[in-house]
Parts: C-alpha cells; sequence; structure tokens
C-alpha cells in the first residue's frame, strides 16, 4: 500500500517554475529591465516577449533546474519552498527516530541516496538559512555537472554564492549554517533517510503536503492573489526573514539589500511604480504631502527604483538594525501641495 502511495506521488511532477507577472522588472517596466532568467537557462526555455507577456517558460524544453529562480531579483518565478525545506528538517533525530549528524540533498543525477531535487539549482538562501536556525549540518551533493543534461556546468560556483549570501543574512544571528558544496562519492549511495512506515505516513500528510524521502515531487503553485498585499511577497524572503533566528542583537546590521532616498527627490511615484513587490508606498497626505514608505521585508533587493529615479535620489543600503523589520520605514516626507 505504501509503495502504491510513493508510486503516485512520483508522477506529481510539476518541473516549470511559476511566473507572477507583476512581479516581473520586465512587466514593472523598471529602467533596464531585466532578463537574468532567459540569459541564465541553459536549455533556451525562457522566451522573452512582449509587455503584458514578458516572460513565458516553455515546458516542452524546462528540465526544471531552477536556474532561472535563483537569479531572479524579486521573485517573478518560483518554486514551492516546503518540499526542500520539510525534507531537510526530517533528517533530524526528531523524526527519523534515530541519531543523524548531518542532512543532505542531492541532484536526480549523482547517484547519491537521500531526499533528491531534480538540479542544486534549486537551492536558495532561504533553505540554506534554515538549515542554520536548526544547527544542522547540510551537504550539497553534486553530480558531474559538466555533463549534466538537467542543469548547467557552473552549478557548483552558484551554489557557493548562493552559501555566500545566506551566510551574510545569518551572520547577525551569530549562528552561521554549516553547510558543503561537493560532488558525490561512493559512499553516498547509502545515505538514504530511514524512515518508519508510520513515519513515512506522518510527513505525506503534514500540514496538508505531500513530501517523499527519496525523491521531493513539485506541486503546482496557486496563482498569487495581487489583492493580498501579503501575497505580494515572494516565499523566498518570507522565509529568509523567518530564518533571523536566534533573533539578532538590537545593534547587529541585519544583511538585506533595500533603498535609502535622499534630498534629490522630487516626489515623483516612479519607485513605487516599478517596485515588483509593493514594498515601496506613496501615500498622499490630507494637507497635500507626500510620504514614502518601505517595508523592509517585502523588498527582494532587486532595486529596480534605484537604477529607475529620474533624479538619482536613491542608492542601496545593505545591513538594517532588526527593529527595521517591525514597521514601515519613512524614506521621505515632503509638506504643502505638490
Amino acid at each position: 500500500m505504501l509503495q502504491g502511495v510513493l508510486s503516485r506521488l512520483g508522477d506529481m511532477g510539476n518541473l516549470t517554475p511559476r511566473y507572477t507577472g507583476p512581479r516581473c522588472l520586465l512587466e514593472r517596466q523598471a529602467v533596464g529591465g531585466c532578463d537574468a532568467c532567459h540569459t541564465t537557462c541553459p536549455h533556451e526555455a525562457i522566451a522573452v516577449g512582449m509587455l503584458g507577456n514578458s516572460i513565458t517558460v516553455l515546458p516542452d524544453l524546462c528540465t526544471g533546474c531552477g536556474l532561472c529562480v535563483q537569479v531572479c531579483p524579486s521573485g517573478a518565478l518560483e518554486y514551492d519552498l516546503q518540499g526542500p525545506l520539510q525534507a531537510v528538517s526530517d533528517q533530524r533525530s526528531s523524526v527519523t527516530g534515530r541519531p543523524q549528524e548531518d542532512a543532505t540533498l542531492t541532484c536526480s543525477q549523482s547517484g547519491a541516496g537521500g531526499p533528491q531535487l531534480p538540479c542544486l539549482g534549486r537551492v536558495t538562501p532561504a533553505l540554506v538559512a534554515a538549515s542554520g536556525v536548526w544547527d544542522l549540518p547540510l551537504h550539497l551533493i553534486h553530480g558531474d555537472c559538466a555533463a549534466c543534461p538537467v542543469g548547467a556546468p557552473d552549478v557548483p560556483e552558484r551554489l557557493n554564492r548562493v552559501v555566500d549570501e545566506a551566510q551574510r543574512l545569518r551572520a547577525s544571528t551569530g549562528q552561521p549554517a554549516r553547510v558543503t558544496v561537493r560532488p558525490a562519492t561512493e559512499d553516498d549511495k547509502g545515505r538514504d533517510v530511514q524512515m518508519s512506515r508510520r513515519g513515512a505516513f506522518a510527513s505525506l500528510f503534514r500540514a496538508g503536503k505531500q513530501q517523499l524521502v527519496q525523491a521531493i515531487p513539485d506541486q503546482p503553485l496557486p496563482f498569487v492573489d495581487w489583492s493580498v498585499p501579503a501575497e505580494r511577497t515572494p516565499e523566498e524572503w518570507r522565509w529568509r526573514e523567518r530564518t533571523l533566528k536566534p533573533a539578532p542583537p538590537e545593534d547587529a546590521g541585519v544583511y538585506w539589500p533595500a533603498p535609502l532616498v535622499d534630498d534629490k527627490c522630487i516626489n515623483c511615484p516612479v519607485c513605487a511604480n516599478v517596485c515588483p513587490t509593493s514594498a515601496i508606498t506613496r501615500e498622499l497626505q490630507p494637507e497635500g504631502g507626500v510620504q514614502l514608505l518601505l517595508n523592509l521585508s517585502a523588498c527582494t533587493g532587486c532595486m529596480a527604483c534605484v537604477h529607475s529615479c529620474p533624479p538619482d535620489a536613491m542608492q542601496p543600503q545593505e545591513e538594517w538594525l532588526p527593529a527595521a523589520f517591525r514597521a514601515p520605514i519613512l524614506l521621505r516626507e515632503s509638506e504643502g501641495m505638490l
């Protein structure tokens, strides 16, 4: 019976990432635009079109490697993070019922046992940072990337950049993630996570999610309801904020690139218009003034506002105090009629 359940779940593949047009810098008409997904895709599976249909993922060519998601600066392309996060979490002894000193994620081409992704190009800073919260050493095990039909030859180098970004985020917590990026070895073939039948069913149905131990099936993500402000923030950045544990000291700088505004600001609406997550809002005051507010938690650091600002009044700032995440930041306030 269990084998039948696992077999059916294995047919749930959904390799194509979800695309949310309002988050795309091309759709937002940001100065300079963005073609990172198109230039990164090793399989020519992403087409760039006209406004209103800027990005199209071609399912017949997409291998699900995730490299486009990894480089998207605004979260316009994304996969569900719940599966990989649960796969790492489930390798802790409290779930497996036996002591486990580390956790692994491996690519489908490596031959290693344990939880698999189609390609480690899907690993993001939030996933790495989460392993730091759990204080669980994480091995990212890849195969022969140079000959891989799924990803690209430079996946290991990309992974190291992802790990570096996650470590910058975790620096403020004083508890860095313990991550190793390495090729598979012969010993890795026996790294299967052992789980009881009862444990397997608990994992399958926990929180309405369905995960496998040996493979992490894709599930179609629901469309973003843009009328709900909370949904405008990509899951990746929501998880990045959650992984700020242990809580950073109040005087610690948290790595979270976001914009500041100087006195050259002319109170135009460009920054708010191009922001892909509505992290920047422009509020008219009853007396005629304007308040420019930043929701730091919703900012992906894409810097579309910085590049698009007509008077060049915006500059990036990389570190913020923890208090900046608790309430909107007043970037600029003008007085009187416009």
